[in-house]
């Protein structure tokens, strides 16, 4: 069963005082390219996080996301009063007005806020970690279910190919007489006596030059073996890119042999099917 790597999952966890929004975007990319964002009270347990997408995700363009929005009373920072209180003194020796004017200046010059330091609460965390597994899931779920979309693609793609394959061998035999007649055509507009047993040894030589029975066999191979990879239990793109690879290779000989219209027609049918499941196979895990 293969995946996508496109993929999307978010989980809400409403706490006490806070609103924590948990969000995974993934794009395709060759290797794991995970970016975090979130507040800094929750840094000290980024490492642990980033393994859990990490061993879950796999490959990917990953973009992770914690969001906090503070529902309660509760609030980090505090009004420095000593500091606003010296703030207000020194501007009334500066300034005429009333308290509430000289108070609106005060709080805005520096340092007239202190934060303390929030520590991260266990089970706030053990909240958070259960609703990032819960995300995860989701996000496989989701990579899963486009993974099944791509397999039917692909499913239609080789099938489409076995069957111009198909064609290719029936023709074959049309192919290797119509080489033989041109063959014979040209000799026997040349005037001088030709060898028969020269002929026939030359006629070997350029039959066997165009023969593509190898070729035959073995992208009907790549072709199964293709399908059975599709079928396997684990996702594996860069498998699938590998026998893809190889596929494009015998469609290659096969047109590059043919020397034959019809067939290099059939080629170039084969090719537009392969290039649609190359382009697919760079979404695939």
């Amino acid at each position: 069963m293969i995946q996508s790597m496109t993929g999307y999952g978010k989980t809400i966890l409403q706490l006490p005082t806070k609103k924590i929004s948990i969000e995974l975007k993934s794009l395709n990319s060759k290797n794991l390219d995970l970016n975090a964002r979130m507040p800094s009270v929750y840094r000290e347990k980024e490492l642990h996080m980033r393994k859990l997408i990490a061993a879950a995700m796999e490959r990917g363009k990953i973009d992770f996301s914690l969001y906090v929005e503070v529902t309660g009373e509760e609030t980090t920072s505090v009004i420095n009063k000593t500091v606003v209180q010296q703030y207000m003194k020194q501007l009334k020796e500066l300034v005429d007005g009333n308290d509430t004017e000289i108070l609106k200046m005060a709080v805005r010059m520096p340092d007239t806020l202190s934060t303390n330091r929030e520590d991260l609460d266990e089970g706030e965390w053990q909240a958070i970690e259960d609703g990032l597994k819960e995300t995860i899931g989701k996000i496989e779920n989701y990579r899963i279910e486009e993974g099944k979309a791509l397999e039917s693609e692909f499913d239609l793609r080789i099938k489409n190919i076995d069957g111009l394959l198909k064609q290719v061998i029936d023709m074959d035999p049309d192919r290797i007489s119509g080489v033989r007649e041109r063959l014979n055509k040209g000799v026997s507009e040349i005037k001088e006596r030709v060898d028969e047993n020269r002929f026939e040894q030359e006629l070997v030589y350029y039959i066997e030059k165009f023969d593509i029975t190898e070729e035959k066999v073995r992208l009907q191979n790549h072709l199964e073996y293709f399908i059975t990879t599709l079928n396997s239990d684990d996702s594996n793109g860069k498998k699938l890119g590998f026998i893809a690879q190889e596929i494009g290779r015998e469609i290659n000989t096969v047109g590059s042999k043919a020397n034959y219209a019809p067939m290099q027609k059939l080629v170039v049918q084969m090719k537009d099917e392969l290039e649609k499941i190359k382009e697919q196979l760079l979404n695939v895990l």
